[in-house]
């Protein structure tokens, strides 16, 4: 909403609204899911505060009930040391006997109270719909609606659509027994900023902190569509625009209340002076609200840092074994995502020999692409949600032109079919007589038999690619630049004479949320485009010699293969030959993974766990079966990022629990690579990390409910649980619990860097967003030194740490 013109008076509650837009994360769509922090915009307070005011605004958890602490404690997973370490910390008195009757005392009731919240405690709720249910289900319908009809959105914007749409439905009178209720809707402004400005006036709201945290509050209402419209202003940043959609659904949630407000005053003058003196006396509270919600959940951070010391004590515990050695010079390399589930491939595949080399990289190798598959209007990133593509990939070669004309023939075909089987006179006909051709489909896929395909992952290609800047293909001399500053970023060095470029994606059935567990560097998309893309870059003779050229040598006999990591099954399928010994070395490596995965997937004491080629169909089926809720476990559990050499860690045993991200400080001339891991995978990782915390937390506001119920909305939009509610976001309760307790424990990720404390300092102090996660408290940062020891910043300090 841009705001023109206005004097300062009428400007400041605006401008207060805007705020509260902006404290909004966003989501991203189901074809594009990647994991984000739900409250990365409130990142620039400490996260004991951010958790304060959103238990107080929008009764948010960030915390676990205390009885779980209680039985972290009771089954000595939280020990005694790990608690008064914590309280000392947080300076907080270090009594464990009070901190333990901490526990047992109830939650602060310390809420504030929308007008529809204050409504609904005179409601009887046995008989009659709540308010801010029914208010919910309303403007969730009406966003899904919207949101689909691109013609509509090009003429209307979503305010003006909204209140048209209201003050002609006599629906809601009727079903909340509220005669009189339309006219209130019909009196209502044309102008979101008019209707804002009103609102406020009417309801008393004069100051610009309180204004922002009811327009946050009432957000928090509607929280999935506020974030699906947060994307939306994501996205139009990225492109250089400045979209925000945001002020016009405050708007729509504050006409609720006005329409509520007024009606209440004509039509219930007895309950309406009840509903004044509630609503006013609560109006200078909000700061008490919040402190009161902050001192309440003090000794609870008291016991979640005890349980995060617990975890970073196994970590400095497996950081203190020795690294197993590796040959000088390695016969077969393999470049991963840093990704926790490659950290248990990694292993195995470096268990088969110590010829063999692994490094963890970005997952999407430094390729700043979106891929357009020729044939079609398709622009789909392949690269991590905080950026912007800045290059196109499309299939080349000859073969491409008929790929191009094979696919376009196809969407015609499938547009004539859609259209007939959706049509009024033709639908029950298409049913009646097609029905009978999809029955062996059906039993196919029911008894796995039949993997589903993957609409854009599953597409032919012809072997060859083509990189585009606008609308002109690359140049050598830029191809160049590129592949020179992905291997310098890499730190390959002692090329072997098989490298594999080893991206990831996962392989699920009649899941929509099958993007999250793909790749989240690749833009919820799998790594192949990519790590295709790179190997043919790398094998070019062209781009060899002018690397060459410039000091890059890459031997003659070293050659760059491209392969995917399923992690759902794991299976690494190589999209160009490798030798003999490579593949019984990648094969062996998958046994020994799903023998280790096998275990969380609740298959240690099924027979075929002894046996390695019936627990590989027992793990394939998996991935077929279309009533599998969890194929796999994705990054639950994740805790940790470590930045540094191989050297530090190969060999040792993370669980699956840790981001590895290969970093040589003594090769990095500037520390322009620490910079760049700092500021992008850092905040990935802490994104992906926050995210599984928040699922768990609080499942109702981040987390997106039973899979069993969803339904998906506009296709891609997100999901309903049911028919209905607010738009759900973040991770189904399944990828989080196994039906009788979490998989992932909610702990601020630990993050390890071997590098110089000034050059990490100095990273800290340039970008002021990585400095807010320290600082505030949204991660730990520690600093692995070259001697073995560990350090960890706090308060602007580096400390050694002293570990049982």
């Amino acid at each position: 909403m841009t705001v023109l013109n206005l004097s300062a008076p009428v400007a400041m509650p605006l401008t207060a609204v805007e705020a509260a837009g902006k404290r909004i994360a966003p989501t991203w769509p189901l074809d594009q899911l990647i994991a984000v922090n739900p409250l990365w915009e409130l990142r620039d307070q400490p996260l004991t505060a951010a958790a304060a005011r959103l238990e107080a605004l929008g009764r948010i958890r960030c915390l676990l009930p205390a009885e779980h602490y209680a039985r972290l404690w009771q089954r000595s997973q939280i020990r005694d040391a790990d608690v008064l370490r914590a309280a000392a910390e947080l300076e907080v008195a270090d009594d464990i006997e009070a901190l333990l009757q901490a526990l047992k005392q109830p939650a602060a009731e310390a809420h504030w109270h929308n007008l529809s919240d204050l409504l609904d405690s005179t409601r009887d709720r046995q008989y009659q719909m709540a308010w801010r249910d029914e208010i919910t289900h309303q403007i969730s319908q009406f966003c899904a609606a919207f949101c689909q009809q691109r013609e509509l959105r090009a003429h209307e914007s979503l305010y003006q659509s909204w209140v048209r749409q209201i003050r002609a439905d006599r629906g809601i009178a009727i079903l909340m027994g509220e005669p009189g209720l339309t006219s209130a809707f019909r009196e209502l402004p044309d102008d979101p900023q008019a209707l804002i400005l009103i609102a406020l006036e009417e309801l008393g709201l004069t100051t610009p902190e309180l204004i922002e945290a009811y327009a946050h509050a009432l957000l928090l209402d509607i929280n999935g569509w506020a974030s699906w419209f947060a994307y939306e202003r994501w996205q139009s940043r990225l492109n250089g625009g400045r979209d925000d959609a945001l002020p016009q659904l405050i708007a729509i949630r504050l006409g609720w209340e006005l329409a509520l407000w007024r009606h209440w005053q004509q039509r219930h003058e007895q309950s309406a002076q009840r509903l004044q003196q509630q609503w006013y006396s609560q109006l200078p509270q909000l700061s008490m609200l919040i402190e009161q919600q902050r001192q309440a959940q003090k000794p609870l951070w008291v016991w979640q840092r005890a349980a995060e010391i617990a975890r970073q004590q196994q970590e400095w515990q497996i950081l203190a074994h020795k690294p197993l050695p590796t040959s000088p010079q390695p016969k077969l390399q393999a470049i991963f995502c840093i990704d926790v589930r490659s950290e248990v491939m990694r292993r195995a595949l470096e268990a088969q020999s110590p010829d063999i080399q692994t490094l963890g990289f970005a997952g999407f190798f430094g390729l700043p692409l979106a891929y357009t598959p020729v044939g079609t209007d398709l622009n789909r990133p392949q690269l991590p949600g905080l950026l912007a593509a800045g290059l196109r990939v499309s299939e080349g070669g000859h073969a491409a032109q008929a790929l191009g004309f094979a696919r376009r023939e196809q969407q015609q075909k499938d547009a004539a079919w859609y259209d007939f089987s959706r049509g009024a006179a033709t639908s029950f006909s298409m049913v009646e007589a097609a029905g009978l051709s999809y029955l062996a489909k059906l039993l196919r896929k029911t008894f796995g038999l039949q993997a589903e395909p993957h609409p854009v992952n599953d597409l032919a290609v012809s072997g060859q690619w083509t990189l585009w800047r606008g609308e002109r293909p690359l140049t050598l001399s830029e191809k160049t630049d590129l592949a020179d500053s992905i291997l310098h970023a890499m730190g390959l060095k002692r090329l072997a004479g098989e490298v594999l470029l080893v991206g990831h994606g996962s392989h699920t059935t009649n899941n929509p949320h099958a993007a999250g567990l793909d790749c989240g560097a690749c833009g919820g998309q799998t790594g192949a485009v990519n790590v295709q893309v790179l190997a043919q870059l790398l094998n070019d003779d062209g781009i060899r010699k002018a690397l060459a050229e410039r000091g890059r040598v890459i031997p003659h006999s070293t050659r760059f293969v491209a392969a995917l990591h399923n992690t759902t099954t794991d299976h690494i399928h190589c999209f160009g030959k490798v030798t003999d010994m490579a593949a019984q070395w990648l094969g062996d490596a998958t046994l020994l993974a799903q023998r280790e995965r096998a275990v969380a997937l609740g298959l240690a004491h099924e027979p075929c766990f002894n046996q390695p080629q019936t627990l590989d169909a027992a793990i394939s089926r998996r991935a077929l079966d279309w009533s599998e809720v969890r194929p796999e476990w994705g990054l639950a559990g994740n805790s940790a990022f470590i930045v540094a050499p191989r050297s530090r860690t190969r060999g040792l045993n993370f669980g699956g629990r840790t981001f590895l991200h290969d970093y040589v400080w003594q090769d990095d001339s500037g520390f322009s690579v620490l910079e760049l891991i700092m500021t992008a995978p850092m905040v990935v990782t802490h994104w992906i990390n926050m995210q599984y915390n928040a699922s768990v937390t609080d499942p109702l506001k981040y987390g997106s409910g039973n899979k069993v119920l969803h339904n998906v909305v506009g296709g891609h939009l997100g999901v309903f649980e049911g028919n209905g509610g607010d738009l759900r976001i973040g991770l189904p309760l399944q990828s989080l619990h196994d039906g009788q307790q979490w998989v992932h424990e909610p702990l601020r990720l630990s993050v390890y860097i071997q590098a110089p404390r000034k050059a990490i300092t100095d990273v800290l102090n340039k970008h002021e967003t990585v400095r807010q996660l320290v600082d505030n408290q949204w991660l730990y940062l520690f600093r692995l030194t070259d001697n073995h020891r560990i350090e960890q910043y706090q308060a602007a300090q580096w400390q050694e740490i002293h570990h049982d």
